[in-house]
């Protein structure tokens, strides 16, 4: 099944307008990313400019993320009232300016201001690149789409540090003027996107009616089951991940902070390379299926990890975890993208990133009570407990009805 913008006529126009929208909207996605992986670098950086204690130089990133936990569900909802380029083009606007005052801060609570500005500018971003995705595909080309935008985030996550970590070198303030690509990309959506038919408005429903139905669509089982699987693949990543292997590597292992970095570049860059295939295998697995062999791949990785015992051991495990997330992750955003209704379809992804923050939130707090309980080796068989877990309510909750496309 291919599925192309209603709107376009000829079979060339319809490769180009697709080939074009795609990189268009993944290029949202580069721009909402940068305000985190470019500037995690520069945080010391930032910490001796202001004379900041360790403790609170965290808040940079706290003031940015903040705004997701309900900007995401909040903007998706008045995507879909009054449509999506409405709320786009003026987010991108925000976060451009908002990282071009915090690169001119002159002191930490402004800069933090600051960064809660850019923050509300990058809350609608992620979500509505998934909408404007799944809003343009559908079935295997829908997840061949989502794929291809975890691919180039994957690569992004990798390069923007190194990015970032340069222009921080000669000023902490460079790295936040990355943002000013913002601008660009939001002229060239204003002018160039092109949106697959008129989307289905709700503008004109009672908003009581509008929430109500958003609440019985969400409140489906098969909801509850994508979003439980997509709350505790981010628990992993982050709690498991990217805060216990670098503790793992370093106080187990003896690793370095560059031979630690060099470990999950590895598995950054194993996702993007297993993402960008997924297309072939979409042809071959149901979504599901792919779903549920990278919970079982991720268990397995988890169970590995604490029997390792060389530093670049770990390699192993570690790539083993990324070929299961980029099996799980793109399907699961394709699968709610699918099962959303019509006119409701950016609220449902707004409500994807936002458990997503919530997993990242709620990660490191969980393994870390999974540390105190039973140590090092209790972080990673806990974590395996909850993949499995994961796995058979998923598997239960979406056999007992058809999702709806």
């Amino acid at each position: 099944m291919t599925l192309l913008p209603k709107k376009i006529n000829s079979k060339a126009e319809k490769n180009i307008h697709v080939e074009a929208n795609l990189f268009l909207i993944v290029s949202i996605s580069l721009i909402a990313i940068s305000g985190v992986v470019a500037i995690n670098p520069i945080l010391p950086n930032i910490a001796t400019s202001f004379n900041i204690a360790p403790q609170q130089i965290g808040l940079v990133m706290t003031a940015f993320l903040m705004p997701t936990t309900l900007g995401t569900i909040i903007f998706g909802a008045l995507a879909d009232r009054i449509g999506r380029k409405k709320i786009l083009i003026p987010s991108l606007l925000l976060f451009g300016i908002g990282g071009i005052f915090c690169a001119f801060a002159n002191n930490f609570r402004s800069l933090l201001e600051w960064r809660f500005l850019t923050g509300v500018g990058a809350a609608s971003l992620e979500s509505l690149e998934l909408t404007l995705i799944s809003d343009l595909y559908a079935g295997k080309m829908l997840t061949r789409a989502m794929g291809f935008n975890a691919a180039m985030i994957g690569i992004a996550a990798t390069i923007y540090p190194l990015v970032g970590g340069v222009l921080g070198e000669f000023n902490w303030r460079y790295p936040f003027l990355l943002s000013i690509l913002a601008f660009p990309v939001a002229l060239l959506i204003s002018k160039k996107l092109k949106l697959a038919s008129k989307q289905k408005n709700t503008v004109n429903s009672n908003l009581s009616s509008y929430l109500k139905e958003t609440y019985d669509n969400i409140k489906n089982p098969q909801v509850f089951g994508l979003l439980f699987a997509v709350f505790s693949l981010f628990v992993i990543e982050l709690g498991t991940f990217y805060t216990y292997i670098p503790i793992f590597a370093g106080n187990h292992l003896g690793a370095s902070g560059a031979e630690i970095g060099i470990i999950i570049c590895c598995e950054s860059l194993v996702f993007s390379f297993a993402a960008s295939q997924l297309g072939f295998l979409a042809n071959r697995l149901s979504e599901k299926s792919l779903i549920l062999l990278g919970f079982i791949l991720c268990t397995l990785s988890l169970l590995i990890m604490p029997t390792i015992h060389t530093i670049w051991g770990l390699i192993i495990p570690c790539t083993i975890f990324g070929v299961s997330k980029a099996l799980a992750f793109p399907p699961l955003q394709a699968m709610l993208a699918g099962i959303a209704p019509e006119g409701f379809r950016a609220s449902f992804m707004g409500l994807n990133v936002t458990v997503q923050s919530l997993g990242r939130a709620l990660g490191p707090l969980l393994t870390g009570i999974a540390y105190g309980a039973w140590g090092m080796q209790g972080v990673f068989y806990a974590s395996a407990a909850l993949s499995i877990i994961t796995a058979i309510v998923f598997g239960l909750l979406l056999t007992s009805k058809k999702l709806r496309a």
